[in-house]
């Protein structure tokens, strides 16, 4: 009797476990219609039929740990142990967190489908007023033409902002330029002999230039010469 007794816990422990993990899989698909696009203003025939499978397996759950009790009841002058009495525990627990969660989704999608219902309204009340009042949505229309030129104008005087911006540090720039060369120059002028050392180099420069140039008329002379 102990053995069939510890086959029975073992079974329905098993049987508990697979609907747990069953409830958290319809619970990954119950809570993506509170995130749907364009939420229907009535739950569909899918969304009915999950809570209706979540509740079934609820009562299963219930029907489980109702067993595991009495199961638990009858071997407690025997074989019942502190070990079976945490399982039962927490098998009660996870149920009860369950139910809250189903709970909590549920007003989840509520709150998404009243939000939706609540926009559509709106919009609904908007195009209605526009029909019976045709002054009205012209001076709407105007008015976000205005909106939207606003915005252009901003959007450009932001892009001039920045070329005027630019534009300034440039020309900050080009003056930083023209004083560091105002110094150099200035700087250079004053070394004794440094005008006389660059007049050297520039005729020097000259000069070899003269001496290349006449190198190569002299290299063409040749070449035109053997031709």
């Amino acid at each position: 009797m102990t053995s069939s007794a510890g086959s029975g816990w073992a079974q329905l422990r098993q049987q508990a476990r697979s609907l747990e993990t069953q409830t958290e899989t319809l619970f990954h698909t119950y809570s993506q219609y509170a995130s749907v696009p364009n939420i229907p203003p009535k739950p569909t025939e899918d969304e009915r039929k999950i809570e209706s499978q979540l509740e079934e397996v609820f009562e299963k759950r219930e029907s489980l740990i109702g067993q595991l009790s009495r199961l638990l009841d009858s071997e407690a002058a025997l074989t019942a142990s502190a070990l079976k009495q945490n399982n039962l525990s927490r098998h009660r627990e996870i149920l009860q967190d369950h139910r809250r969660e189903l709970t909590r989704i549920k007003s989840n999608i509520e709150e998404a489908r009243n939000r939706a219902n609540l926009l559509s309204n709106v919009r609904s009340d908007i195009n209605a007023y526009r029909s019976s009042n045709p002054e009205a949505a012209e001076a709407d229309y105007m008015l976000d033409e205005r909106t939207r030129l606003d915005r252009s104008h901003n959007v450009a005087d932001s892009v001039l902002s920045q070329a005027y911006a630019i534009n300034e540090s440039f020309g900050l720039q080009r003056e930083t330029l023209a004083s560091i060369n105002r110094r150099i120059v200035s700087a250079a002028s004053q070394v004794p002999g440094i005008n006389s050392l660059i007049g050297r180099i520039g005729a020097k420069k000259r000069r070899d230039g003269i001496i290349l140039g006449s190198f190569i008329a002299f290299c063409f002379l040749v070449f035109f010469f053997l031709l």
